[in-house]
């Protein structure tokens, strides 16, 4: 789950890194009150979700309080990237020396979070790994030890940061590491934190990205969650606790398991066709998360044919048969389905589906080849 630039900054402030003053507007009005309120230059910035909000308009400067409403009305007007900007945040202005990238992610292949920094700040450090990658400082941190003080100063010597800020950047990267652990972040990042004129530091941008699965550790975090950026789909899926992604491909996936999920998507792949979803309907559905799981999948106008890979432990074949029964009475829809049931009252379910006229399957090769078949229009019974 991704954060605004406000939140990520007010997270960010709790812990004690410096940010700019400045309030989130919902309206220019808003947008003319703050900036008389801060009573300087500021600088009204979309909030959105996606990168390149500068190039599109969505950032701009205003030196009076009548130029920030006209400035807000202005970015409320547009849309970025499809998306559109309901809410601004109004900062005042910093004078700028130097910009210095500084965020913090999983490194998976290291198995541990690393830290990384620039002193190209101010851009896309995905650009700058690519075309640059002497410039990025990395250190990896031990999750059990944290966060070093002789790393964080690593870190500034590696960034030729001037000396006298190196203790206030050693308080910052120690900040970002605790807002990291402490909020369950795959990704918290300043950028830029910038040495402003009167020799500060400054987090002028923030970004985070929260783990899904800790949400439910933190509700307050929970809350924040912008319904924008999401398919309709994913979210009508967590209302039944489904865990479901949108993808391109064109035949709809429903199983219980996330490795059998992905085994499924895999086999699908390998005989020629492109899996329109990930989708893992849990241990225990019952016919009424079958029946949502399966109106989520045919709300895709994509899906072409559906393939049910259900491994009966906790979950009973019967009920999965009748949840897809259940479901094809609400939502009518011609298109073919494929079903493979193993396990629990598996032949109940078998029987169940072949008196309506289904297409069964024994096995997952089998399954996939015949979804793939009748994705392509091929008739098969």
């Amino acid at each position: 789950m991704k954060l605004h630039e406000y939140q990520s900054k007010q997270i960010f402030s709790k812990y004690g890194i410096p940010i700019p003053k400045g309030k989130v507007a919902a309206t220019a009005q808003e947008a003319k009150l703050i900036a008389e309120e801060l009573g300087s230059r500021v600088v009204i910035k979309s909030q959105v979700l996606v990168g390149g909000r500068g190039k599109a308009g969505g950032i701009m400067l205003a030196k009076t309080p009548e130029q920030a409403e006209e400035v807000a009305s202005q970015i409320f007007a547009i849309e970025i990237k499809g998306l559109p900007v309901r809410k601004v945040l109004v900062d005042e202005a910093a004078k700028i020396d130097k910009e210095i990238y500084l965020g913090i992610t999983n490194d998976r292949a290291a198995r541990r979070p690393v830290m990384m920094a620039s002193a190209a700040g101010g851009v896309d450090i995905e650009e700058v790994a690519r075309n640059n990658p002497e410039q990025i400082i990395k250190v990896h941190i031990d999750p059990l030890l944290g966060l070093r003080d002789y790393q964080s100063r690593d870190i500034a010597a590696g960034i030729d940061l001037p000396r006298e800020l190196w203790r206030m950047f050693g308080q910052i990267a120690a900040s970002l590491w605790k807002v990291y652990i402490d909020c369950d972040a795959t990704l918290a990042e300043i950028n830029p934190l910038v040495i402003t004129s009167d020799h500060q530091l400054l987090a002028l941008d923030g970004k985070m990205v929260i783990d899904d699965n800790s949400l439910f550790r933190h509700p307050e975090l929970a809350e924040m969650r912008d319904l924008d950026v999401e398919a309709p789909s994913e979210i009508e899926a967590r209302k039944y606790g489904l865990s479901f992604i949108k993808l391109d491909g064109n035949i709809g996936c429903m199983v219980n398991g996330a490795g059998l999920a992905m085994t499924s998507m895999d086999i699908i792949k390998l005989f020629g066709g492109e899996p329109a979803n990930f989708l893992d309907i849990g241990g225990g559905a019952t016919a009424d998360k079958v029946s949502a799981a399966l109106r989520i999948i045919l709300s895709d106008s994509n899906v072409k044919a559906v393939l049910f890979n259900i491994f009966g432990g906790i979950t009973r074949g019967d009920e999965v048969a009748r949840g897809i029964l259940t479901a094809l009475e609400e939502v009518k829809s011609d298109i073919p389905m494929v079903i493979r049931l193993v396990g629990t009252n598996a032949e109940e379910g078998r029987a169940i589906l072949r008196n309506a006229d289904m297409i069964t399957a024994g096995t997952l090769v089998e399954a996939a080849r015949k979804a793939v078949a009748v994705a392509s229009g091929e008739q098969i019974r």
